[in-house]
């Protein structure tokens, strides 16, 4: 269920993001341009740079690419993205140059006013996000520039950063976390906070730590098949750092939208004039199979026959055609009301972004437990499974009596061993509905489901394993992009990054296929 906090914080919103446009204290001043202040307060700067982070990697990096490439939605009109013909490096460019630009920058310019008002409770929340919005770089390319981004302005900086080594990255992203939680317990009640200027959890530093925490042990379980050592200390002190990690629903870190036809839910912006996407035949057959209350939730139902069904993922032009009118829209919560296309839904433009949901930490613990990480033992597991999938369902509008049937069922119920982290990950890749970026990270990580495989008009036969470089950089950076291809690997779909590198030590890899290959993968 959606928190009660969404109303308070999404007003918040309103009046932060005011406050940042309508700021006319020096408009009298000749001598300085207001439209270009010299000096921009850490609270201004967090509440813009959050606002342009969830709007990305919740927008068209999702709805244009990784929905598609991991199938939670397929492309019925204009495929190419779901053909992978849209997906390389001059048509992607802006996924990669932007966020340097925008919402990265500002997190740090706030953090750094944080750290020399010596307040954590200003630092630690950018300083969580700018993590946060970096994962997702790393994870879609592999080596980025990072240690030596951001310092454009500095005397000692460089516009040209060189690429640094996914290891490295995450590495850093357990110190920066790390230091989140611990500098907030240790600073007390002198802290600081953001207040109104937080569209997150509004200046609430136990819940910005319970994030910190719950992201560090999202790196670090993603490091398991490369690294399982690592894996296993960062997970145990994820768990045990000050504040825990998510607990419930009323935890999940999510931007309530005002829906005032200028701060809108990406999502509902994206459909109000677009009508490509529909539910992926993938999703829709799995869910299906299950008995899933999530379906009315997740989807509406098909115009022709008022049924539930899923469209095929990459078809040429003629063939989706028909999947225009014959397979379900996307869930009705993400529609604004009235579209180009007609009226559907209505709330969607005030829909949250869920930024991290309880339901993936419980999964994660779930994961942890069966394969004792992290402090964990397997006799837990079952409880911390049944955890997540609950508030999955709770957090899109079912009940906790919903879950319990569901979870009733012999085909979902929790097993024992590979056959539980098998639907461990496949409650996880269903749970992150919503967040194609880290549903393809995962699926990546552990094969699961097993049916997602390129559609037939697709110009490659596997699930590409990351994004190619962007266009700019070779013109802007190319030395230091050709020295990260030489140590990474050729710039290519096929190309595995770093904690990717070792597929076949996750217990759910299958023996029987080929993980993502078109014409050996089972059939959705």
């Amino acid at each position: 269920m959606i928190n009660k906090k969404l109303l308070t914080v999404g007003s918040g919103l309103v009046v932060a993001l005011s406050a940042v446009a309508c700021n006319t204290d020096n408009l009298t001043n000749l001598n300085k341009n207001p439209n270009n202040p010299e000096d921009v307060p850490a609270n201004a700067l967090f509440t813009t740079a959050t606002v342009d982070a969830v709007s990305r990697w919740f927008g068209g990096y999702d709805l244009r690419a990784t929905e598609f490439v991991v199938q939670h939605q397929a492309e019925v009109q204009y495929p190419n993205e779901d053909q992978y013909t849209r997906l390389t490096g001059g048509s992607t460019a802006g996924f990669f140059d932007n966020p340097y630009i925008t919402h990265l920058e500002d997190f740090q310019k706030a953090i750094e006013k944080g750290q020399a008002a010596n307040q954590p409770g200003i630092y630690g929340p950018a300083l969580a996000m700018r993590t946060w919005s970096f994962g997702y770089i790393t994870d879609t390319w592999g080596d980025i520039p990072y240690f030596d981004a951001l310092k454009g302005d500095q005397a000692s900086g460089s516009l040209s950063p060189k690429y640094d080594a996914q290891k490295d990255i995450y590495a850093d992203f357990f110190l920066a976390l790390d230091k989140v939680s611990k500098d907030i317990a240790a600073a007390g009640s002198n802290a600081g906070d953001l207040g109104s200027s937080d569209p997150i959890y509004g200046g609430d530093l136990l819940r910005w730590q319970r994030f910190a925490n719950s992201l560090r042990a999202r790196f670090a379980l993603r490091l398991v098949n490369k690294d399982p050592a690592t894996a296993n200390a960062q997970l145990t002190a994820a768990f045990s750092a000050p504040g825990g990690v998510l607990v419930s629903n009323a935890d999940n870190a999510q931007l309530a939208w005002p829906g005032d036809g200028v701060y809108n839910n990406p999502w509902a912006n994206f459909f109000s004039t677009r009508d490509d996407n529909r539910i992926s035949i993938v999703l829709m057959n799995l869910l299906k199979s299950l008995n899933d209350p999530r379906i009315p939730l997740y989807a509406q139902p098909s115009a022709d026959d008022g049924t539930y069904k899923g469209a095929p993922n990459a078809l040429t032009p003629d063939a989706a055609a028909p999947y225009i009118c014959c397979s379900s829209r996307i869930t009705a919560k993400m529609f604004p009301g009235n579209t180009a296309y007609g009226f559907f839904g209505g709330t969607g433009n005030s829909f949250p972004s869920f930024v991290m949901t309880y339901a993936e930490v419980g999964l994660i613990q779930a994961e942890a437990a069966e394969r004792s990480l992290g402090g964990l033992t397997p006799a837990q597991a079952a409880g911390f499974y049944n955890a997540g999938v609950t508030a999955s369902i709770e957090q899109w509008g079912g009940s906790a009596s919903d879950a319990a049937t569901y979870l009733a069922q012999s085909n979902v119920a929790y097993l024992p061993g590979t056959p539980g982290l098998i639907r461990i990950a496949q409650q996880k890749w269903i749970a992150l509905y919503g967040d194609g970026g880290q549903a393809w990270a995962e699926w990546r990580r552990t094969c699961v489901p097993y049916t997602i495989f390129p559609g037939p008009a697709a110009s490659k036969a596997n699930i590409p394993r990351r994004l190619q470089y962007s266009t700019t950089e070779r013109s802007v950076n190319s030395a230091n992009l050709d020295a990260a291809i030489q140590q990474q690997g050729a710039d290519a779909f096929e190309t595995r990054m770093y904690w990717d590198a070792n597929p076949t030590a996750a217990p759910t890899y299958p023996t029987t296929f080929t993980c993502g290959l078109r014409g050996s993968a089972p059939m959705p």
